[in-house]
């Protein structure tokens, strides 16, 4: 470490320009990463609907409606000619109507009123379209130019059109709120005003690196953008503020700057080196994630902690030493150094805390596993024009979630069974196939191809079935299970399914099985990271315990609120709270046991609150400001609840590590003096 300082503080200019390139040169690059605002392009390349989707494709021309638009006020012969209008808007395609199930021409009081009435309704008309992929934006303001205020516009594209409209704009309100309160939290942390700038200076530059590097990816997903950045801050600022506290520390002992820094970076090495481990193999499992996004944000978490380590451990001290004068003349006085006698409070609550945690842990796991999940990208906010274009549609035409099959052709007889069974299945509303649109008994192969192409390829039948089930929950689900039941009654293999509730069906399988596989693997690599640091078996159990208690209370309350939570949020925060807050344990334990070398357990425990619970304050308040912030300026649920289980959680590890750890320690204090491998505890005589 000496010769690896040696060499740094050497060359610190020519660091600081390299870092500084670099940094400008990942400012432009970042700018040519694509973001994916499709989560089904993260489901696995064998998931069932993945699979059936990349089928039709092949052998159809069309695609499965995506948009719904509905205008009030129309006749049907005005219905049509707006269908038309509506068919010549760039990037629209596959525009269906009444039209498209049945013939027109036959007065509509002879037609089938629940058909009918899926398309046109007390003079309203719903049209149901695709949008292409990569044209959301534009072909969703050309249709809102279209329709005007009075009409009104739902679905997937839209959904997706507004996320990526939002993502920007809101990712600059969050850091516009973010940056200052941190800012503020590190100014009354420290003696001088520019050390905040030093910490915010060398993490930015982290960041900035790791967003620039994603160019070698190609894309990254919403999330990870929306996310990555200001997770990386929260959980990786405290290595630049244990760094540059120990080089304020040997400098008030009268070292010069170089001395103090190298002495500095020799003894925060072991406690960075540890911090950004944990954190490191956390999101390390992240990326064992099936469902993409999870290893998506995962690669690019890990890739910001490895720069964060580096930018802190390299560019900070030759920053430091360049400019560190600059700190010494902006010094003020401390604004807040401690919390009077709170360790004596804390020490007195000590079985109450282990009561309370005990009583809660084993509700809390129970209900964190049974909150209702929701697994799509949520609907949008009623305060937004898409979300009350939502309700006005399904006011007035119910919930539309179209669905298609893909059955081998050849036999019509037994297609036209199948259609029957569909028709009369609950929460369908309508089916469209040859069989019940044209007629079995005319052979396709006597009609236009552009009557049968929509429904017949080379092998495969199509049958488009319109439901009312929603796109995902109990209801949606189960329709699934049971149109995949009856057409499995019908062929024994050979058979596909696809649209929005069953890609989501499949994400709710593929993210259901990664929540074992994740947090198993979470718990396991932290837990020998642990065993490494401390070369103890107890205190990593006693350490987990802490953390993954607050993750389980956390993750608990939503259900106990009977609210939904956005699985993927879910399952990243179990990961992320985990990860990113046993740090605080570390840091307190650490402490504690070298006290304890010295002194009883109660003295080394108080003495150890006294001095760290105050740098343990400051690094959640930063985690849990971060969070609250997403949450509040975030109108995408997933990113939203990220946020809130983020903020809430770094509250709660504040909470069990400055109460029910000194408790566990203090309790169990000869367990681990006899579990930790040379622990030479003070015994007294």
């Amino acid at each position: 470490m000496n010769d690896m300082a040696t060499q740094i503080l050497k060359h610190k200019k020519s660091i600081v320009i390299a870092f500084t390139i670099a940094t400008i040169i990942s400012i432009f690059t970042q700018f040519f990463v694509s973001i994916n605002y499709n989560m089904v392009d993260y489901l696995p390349e064998d998931a069932p609907s993945m699979e059936a989707t990349d089928l039709m494709e092949q052998e159809f021309p069309g695609t499965i409606p995506n948009t719904r638009v509905m205008i009030h006020n129309v006749t049907v012969a005005e219905a049509l000619a707006f269908k038309e209008e509506l068919a010549t808007v760039s990037g629209v395609t596959d525009v269906t109507w009444l039209d498209d199930a049945v013939d027109i021409k036959t007065p509509i009081e002879m037609m089938d009123e629940d058909m009918v009435e899926s398309y046109y309704k007390d003079n309203h008309a719903l049209f149901s379209f695709s949008i292409e992929e990569g044209k959301e934006v534009e072909t969703t303001d050309a249709i809102y130019e279209l329709i005007g205020d009075d009409n009104a516009m739902s679905g997937e594209a839209l959904d997706t059109a507004t996320s990526q409209k939002m993502a920007g704009t809101e990712s600059m309100y969050a850091a516009a709120l973010l940056v200052p309160i941190i800012i503020l939290i590190l100014v009354i942390s420290t003696n001088s005003w520019m050390e905040p700038v030093f910490f915010l200076t060398a993490i930015g530059v982290s960041i900035l690196i790791n967003l620039g590097t994603n160019i070698f990816l190609g894309e990254i997903s919403f999330v990870t953008q929306s996310v990555a950045p200001i997770l990386q801050l929260a959980v990786s600022l405290d290595y630049a503020i244990f760094l540059l506290h120990s080089f304020q520390d040997y400098r008030s002992q009268g070292k010069v700057p170089e001395e103090a820094m190298k002495l500095a970076m020799k003894r925060s090495f072991p406690a960075i080196a540890a911090s950004a481990s944990t954190t490191f193999f956390g999101f390390i499992a992240l990326t064992f994630m099936n469902f993409e996004i999870g290893s998506d944000l995962g690669v690019n978490l890990v890739k910001g902690i490895l720069l964060s380590f580096v930018s802190v451990m390299v560019f900070l001290p030759a920053l430091t030493l360049l400019f560190y004068k600059w700190i010494d003349k902006t010094q003020h006085r401390p604004f807040l150094s401690s919390f009077g006698k709170i360790e004596r409070k804390i020490v007195k609550i000590k079985i109450p805390s282990l009561i309370i945690v005990f009583l809660l842990i084993i509700p809390a796991f129970l209900a964190q596993s049974q909150t209702n999940f929701t697994y799509g990208i949520g609907e949008q906010p009623e305060n937004t024009r898409a979300g009350s274009d939502i309700v006005t549609i399904e006011d007035t035409f119910g919930k539309y979630t179209p669905m298609v099959l893909l059955v081998p052709n050849g036999d019509v007889a037994k297609e036209e069974e199948l259609v029957q069974e569909l028709e009369n299945l609950n929460h369908v509303t309508s089916v469209l196939s040859y069989v019940n649109t044209v007629d079995p008994v005319i052979p396709p192969e006597y009609l236009d191809e552009s009557i049968t192409e929509q429904f017949y390829s080379n092998n495969y039948s199509r049958i488009i079935l319109q439901t009312n089930a929603g796109t995902e929950g109990d209801e949606a689900f189960g329709l699934v299970e049971t149109v995949q039941n009856t057409v499995a009654n019908y062929y024994e293999e050979d058979t596909h399914i696809l649209g929005e509730s069953v890609t989501l069906y499949d994400i709710k399988n593929t993210v259901e099985k990664d929540n074992t596989v994740v947090n198993l693997l979470t718990v396991i690599t932290i837990a020998i990271v642990l065993f490494v640091t401390f070369k103890s078996i107890s205190i990593p159990v006693v350490l987990l315990l802490t953390i993954q208690s607050a993750v389980w209370i956390n993750l608990s309350i939503p259900y106990f609120t009977d609210t939904s939570l956005v699985f993927v949020g879910y399952l990243i925060i179990s990961t992320v709270q985990l990860a990113a807050t046993v740090d605080y344990g570390i840091l307190l334990t650490e402490e504690y046991t070298k006290n304890r070398k010295n002194m009883t357990a109660l003295e080394a425990i108080k003495k150890t609150i006294n001095e760290k619970i105050f740098s343990i304050a400051i690094s959640a308040s930063i985690l849990s400001s971060v969070g609250f912030i997403l949450w509040m300026t975030s109108s995408n649920p997933i990113v939203g609840s990220i946020g809130l289980l983020l903020g809430r959680g770094a509250l709660l590890a504040f909470i069990m590590v400055v109460c029910f750890l000194p408790a566990m320690l203090l309790v169990f204090d000869k367990w681990v003096d006899k579990t930790t491998w040379k622990a030479n505890f003070y015994k007294e005589k």
